[in-house]
């Protein structure tokens, strides 16, 4: 098969594109097609080497240089160059990987003539590997004297201006690939959240649970209060859903026998985005038949209380302003309690259910509380959590709210559920699930009338999970932990963005 011309239309608009490049990324470009035609491959395959920046930089360091040189290591290094210091015929530069940075040392009677001068073809940014002997400068910096280089990559659009790195919020989220390069510090936050699951793995596979996987896509979107994303399976000829949560499915697992589930997994909510929402989201779920919500408290205390320790070494995360203990126990508050001492609403206008409601619409004027459950707890989002820096669980909130939960002992309008906050944000939540069948029947009967008179997050009916109770579920515990704002703690980041790889942003048009 043939290409085809390029039309007048196509022709146009790329020279239109041409048009656009700005100096440097013409001169880069200029300086790749003279490497192409020095015979240099551009687009090399696998290359050979016998270390990373991160290994050189561990192992070597910490050598003198009389030591370095009673070794003669040599060494086959890549990296990406983030500074070069010209002198004449010798020239400085220094290459990083994902964790550490090295300076390189070319000199022109090592490398050769005619290959110094392919190096001035060589930009900040491109990608090369450096083949030659370890040694310290003067001044104590470990350098490697280069015998040899090849070139493996070429940047074609000039990097930000290193001293200050790349500060541009909106940038940083589009093209997170720059944000990496340019800003060292946000590499770490990933890493430190690729530490955390791998921690949570170790954690809960020590006691015995097994990770499980349940369906993305689903017919009828259940676990939580929040309005799905929809899709349409052609084959099938059905509308799907993609998940709000894992839980019903994780709950027929225990009616299956398995006594000790967790996934790790990724969950949708379509609704709005702020500093602490992304449409797409990580959460940990996990469920343990013959527990309650007080054993899952326990057990939450333990995981992140030790997560902190075997990461951060130590018991304290240092968030914005604050410093946030998480020594246990933790505190634990009743929801109405709560209420009552951070948002002003007095114990006796708990009985006023139409004056809650119009309290809590004040606090929303966009979107009117439907009801004096979703009512209070609107008012706990607005004026309780922000105020909940040190960890907390908050027992108890409506029944209402909380269509999976057993009711409260002592209070049959109260669920047997908590949420946990820490930092002002709400980072887990949990309940003795409810495994009455007829009771989960008529709690969804209940929410399907809230839908249907405009309630967009209620809870759908899911006959099919009805059907699954009714083979016997055993007493058990769940909770969802946000794994995203986990990492914010952890990481001490505002913005929900700095945690997530590629968050969800509006097209540019």
């Amino acid at each position: 098969m043939t290409r085809k011309k390029n039309t007048a239309s196509e022709e146009n608009s790329a020279k239109s594109k041409e048009m656009k490049l700005s100096d440097q990324e013409m001169a880069r470009k200029s300086k790749l097609e003279r490497l192409a035609q020095e015979n240099i491959d551009l687009f090399p395959r696998k290359v050979e080497s016998t270390h990373s920046v991160y290994e050189i930089v561990a192992a070597f360091s910490s050598l003198s240089s009389e030591e370095l040189e009673k070794k003669k290591e040599k060494i086959i290094v890549p990296g990406r160059i983030i500074s070069v210091r010209k002198m004449g015929r010798a020239t400085f530069f220094h290459i990083m990987d994902s964790r550490a940075k090295l300076q390189v040392y070319l000199r022109e009677d090592k490398v050769s003539k005619r290959n110094y001068e392919l190096f001035s073809l060589i930009d900040i940014g491109d990608i090369i590997s450096v083949e030659g002997m370890l040694f310290k400068t003067q001044t104590g910096e470990l350098t490697v004297l280069a015998e040899s280089f090849t070139f493996l990559a070429k940047c074609l659009h000039p990097l930000p201006e290193k001293w200050h790195g790349l500060q541009d919020v909106e940038i940083r989220y589009r093209q997170r690939f720059l944000d990496l390069i340019m800003n060292p510090e946000q590499r770490e936050v990933f890493r430190l959240r690729s530490a955390m699951i791998s921690h949570v793995r170790k954690f809960f596979d020590g006691k015995g649970y097994i990770e499980v996987e349940t369906p993305m896509m689903q017919p009828i979107p259940g676990g939580a209060l929040a309005r799905p994303f929809k899709t349409f399976h052609n084959a099938l000829g059905m509308d799907l859903y993609l998940r709000i949560a894992p839980e019903l499915y994780l709950k027929r697992l225990i009616v299956g026998g398995f006594e000790k589930v967790y996934e790790i997994n990724r969950s949708f909510r379509n609704e709005g985005i702020s500093s602490e929402h992304n449409p797409e989201f990580t959460m940990l779920e996990f469920y343990e038949a013959y527990a309650d919500y007080n054993d899952m408290m326990d057990m939450t205390e333990e995981l992140i209380q030790e997560m902190s320790l075997a990461l951060l070494g130590k018991e304290e995360i240092a968030y914005g302003a604050n410093k946030i203990s998480l020594k246990r126990p933790w505190k634990r508050l009743k929801f109405k309690e709560a209420l009552t001492t951070y948002s002003g609403l007095a114990p006796s206008r708990f009985d006023d259910r139409a004056g809650v409601i119009e309290f809590a619409s004040t606090l929303t004027p966009e979107k009117q509380a439907p009801s004096y459950g979703k009512a209070l707890d609107v008012i706990f989002d607005k004026c309780v959590k922000e105020s909940l820096v040190q960890p907390t669980f908050v027992l108890n909130p409506p029944k209402e709210v909380s269509p999976l939960a057993k009711a409260a002992r002592d209070d049959p309008d109260e669920a047997e559920r908590f949420e946990l906050v820490m930092g002002g944000m709400e980072i887990a939540n949990a309940f003795s699930e409810l495994s009455d069948p007829e009771e989960q029947r008529i709690r969804f009967e209940e929410q399907e009338q809230a839908r249907k008179g405009g309630d967009e997050d209620a809870h759908w009916i899911d006959r099919d999970y009805i059907h699954a109770l009714e083979y016997g579920l055993p007493p058990t515990g769940g909770e969802g932990i946000g794994i995203d704002r986990l990492v914010m703690l952890f990481a001490d980041r505002k913005s929900i963005r700095e945690v997530i790889l590629f968050p969800l942003l509006r097209q540019k048009e």
